[in-house]
């Protein structure tokens, strides 16, 4: 579940999802969107996925893998109110918002959680270099969320980008290339395993 950070590749193969399976040989069902947000209010194309809590469908899932927030702060804040939206996303002390409601309900199902972080601008040609220091806070707050939970895993990607390798983005400097697509994979994979 998520939105573009985990969908990107999907129509070659090689989203997140589908490298998690092929490393664990275990089936994954991917429901991430590109551009699905934390908050969005249209109800049918929020039904339809673009509303990363109505991505979820019940079942016998042993672990979700969970991603969210980014297009909320990016697109969604105008770079004015990012600190309100974030506070309704997770509060500060990472109890409270709507990704822990979120995080809560599917961990009453019975499966663990694997919150996954995003990648970060390298620093040279990227659109969301400006946002780097919200991404750490919104991240920090989703670090304090898992560690509250044993059943809550958080994959950080702070530390997966070099500073000035463009080779683990894609063209827009935003999502992950295939190579990125298949780091973030291992780390999930590590995780489950």
């Amino acid at each position: 579940m998520g939105d573009s950070m985990l969908a990107w590749h999907g129509n070659s193969d090689g989203a997140v999802s589908d490298v998690v399976e092929d490393i664990l040989g275990e089936p994954v069902v991917d429901r991430s969107v590109v551009g699905a947000r934390v908050f969005y209010s249209l109800p049918i194309s929020g039904a339809m996925g673009m509303n990363i809590s109505k991505q979820y469908r019940p079942g016998a899932w042993e672990w979700v893998i969970l991603n969210g927030g980014g297009n909320d702060l990016w697109f969604g804040c105008g770079c004015r109110a990012c600190d309100e939206k974030m506070s309704r996303m997770i509060s500060p002390d990472g109890n409270t918002g709507t990704v822990p409601e979120l995080v809560s309900s599917i961990r009453r199902t019975g499966a663990r959680v694997i919150y996954v972080g995003y990648l970060r601008s390298p620093g040279v040609g990227s659109m969301i270099e400006h946002c780097r220091e919200e991404g750490d806070e919104f991240e920090r707050r989703i670090a304090q969320m898992a560690a509250a939970d044993p059943g809550v895993h958080f994959v950080s990607l702070a530390d997966l980008v070099p500073h000035g390798d463009r080779s683990y983005h894609s063209f827009d400097m935003i999502h992950p290339s295939t190579k990125a697509s298949r780091k973030i994979a291992q780390r999930i994979a590590a995780v489950i395993r």
